[in-house]
C-alpha cells in the first residue's frame, strides 16, 4: 500500500513547549512555533504526556490559523489525563504542567478516546500521525512485554482502524529504544517510528537492524532528539544524563573535523540524520525563537562531502552509514 510520507527534512519536537525541566511563558512558546513555521518548518510533534495537555495545548493555539493540508501534525496515544486539583510543580520532569494525572492505558477504547481528547485539546479537526507513546523497557521496565501485546491488540488494531477510516494518515510508535518498533513490524502494519536519539552521529542503535527492516517494509522513520539531548549541540548532557567521558571525546573529536571544514556541529549532527534514505525528518524540541532559526540554518548549511569522508576515515561513522552528497 502507499505509505503516508510527512514533511521534512526538519521538523519541531514539542516536548519542551510543555515545560520539559523548565516553564516557559506562552509567550516565548507561541514565538517558537510561529518562528519555525516563518522558517519554513511544516513538520510538528506534540503529546498529551508533554505538559498533560500544555504542548498539545500550544501548537493548536498557533497551527488552527493555518491551512491544516500544509502541514503535518503528529501526537501520540497510550497516556490518559484525568483532571485533578493539583499537580505537583515538577511532574514526570515537566514543571507546571496542567492540572491532569497520566494513566497509561494501550487498550483499543482507550486509543479511540485519547485520540478524541487530543482533537479537543489542539482545537484541530484532524492529526495526520498517531504513535503509541513509550511501549519500551526504558519507561515501562519489565512489564514492557506485556503492555506491548496490549498495545498490539488494543492500540494497533485501533489505529489501523482509524487509518483505514481516514481518520489519521499513518501511525506507528514513538519511543527511545528500537526493539519495540523491531517486533512491531512483525505483528502489525506500521506506516512510520518516531525513534528518539537512537540514529545520531553518536547513536547508531537503529541502524543495524530497525532502519533496514523499515526499508524493506516500506517504513519511514522520524528521528527525535538528533543532538542526544544537548550534548551534540554544545551541551554536556546525553539523553538527559550527564555525558559519559568517553561520549564527551567522541564529540569533541566530531566537533574537531567539523571545525576543519568550517561546519557546525549542529548542522551536521541534522544532515547526518535525515540522509537515510527511510529517515523523513529530523525533529528536534526548540524551547524558543531562536533555538528554532538555528535549527534552521543547521540544516541549510552547505557541508562539503569530505567531511562525512573523514569522520568514516578517523572510525567516527559507521562506514555502512549514508551520508549526505553534494
Amino acid at each position: 500500500m502507499s505509505r503516508y510520507l510527512p514533511h521534512g527534512p526538519l521538523g519541531m519536537g514539542g516536548a519542551p513547549l510543555g515545560n520539559l525541566f523548565t516553564a516557559i511563558p506562552d509567550a516565548l512558546a507561541t514565538a517558537a512555533i510561529e518562528t519555525a513555521w516563518d522558517a519554513g518548518i511544516r513538520h510538528f510533534d506534540t503529546a498529551p504526556h508533554y505538559g498533560a495537555g500544555l504542548s498539545e495545548h500550544r501548537m493548536g493555539s498557533v497551527l488552527r490559523h493555518h491551512k491544516r493540508a500544509e502541514y503535518t501534525l503528529s501526537t501520540k496515544v497510550g497516556r490518559m489525563l484525568e483532571p485533578v486539583p493539583e499537580v505537583p510543580e515538577m511532574d514526570d520532569n515537566f514543571q507546571h504542567g496542567l492540572s491532569f494525572r497520566r494513566r497509561l492505558d494501550y487498550s483499543y477504547d482507550g486509543t479511540m478516546r485519547s485520540i478524541e481528547d487530543s482533537l479537543q485539546r489542539l482545537g484541530l479537526p484532524s492529526i495526520d500521525i498517531a504513535y503509541i507513546h513509550d511501549c519500551g523497557e526504558d519507561w515501562l521496565g519489565a512489564a514492557w512485554v506485556e503492555q506491548f501485546d496490549i498495545a498490539m491488540k488494543g492500540a494497533a488494531k485501533a489505529l489501523t482502524k482509524l487509518r483505514e477510516q481516514g481518520v489519521i494518515k499513518a501511525w506507528g510508535l514513538g519511543v527511545n529504544v528500537v526493539e519495540p518498533c523491531i517486533l512491531a513490524l512483525d505483528r502489525a502494519d506500521p506506516d512510520i517510528f518516531l525513534v528518539a536519539g537512537r540514529y545520531t552521529l553518536l547513536d547508531h542503535t537503529a541502524l543495524k537492524e530497525l532502519l533496514p527492516k523499515c526499508q524493506a517494509r516500506g517504513a519511514r522513520a522520524v528521528i527525535g532528539g538528533p543532538y542526544n539531548s544537548g550534548l551534540l549541540a554544545g551541551g554536556t548532557t546525553f539523553n538527559y544524563e550527564a555525558a559519559p567521558p568517553a561520549l564527551v571525546a567522541r564529540t569533541k573529536a566530531i566537533a574537531a573535523v567539523c571545525a576543519r571544514h568550517g561546519v557546525d556541529l549542529k548542522a551536521a549532527a541534522l544532515q547526518f540524520v535525515v540522509a537515510h534514505p527511510v529517515v523523513a525528518a529530523a525533529i528536534p524540541g526548540p524551547r524558543t525563537a531562536e533555538e528554532m532559526r538555528q535549527n534552521a540554518a543547521a540544516m541549510a548549511q552547505k557541508i562539503p562531502v569530505q567531511l562525512w569522508a573523514e569522520l568514516k576515515a578517523e572510525g567516527l561513522l559507521p562506514a555502512e552509514a549514508p551520508t549526505p552528497v553534494a
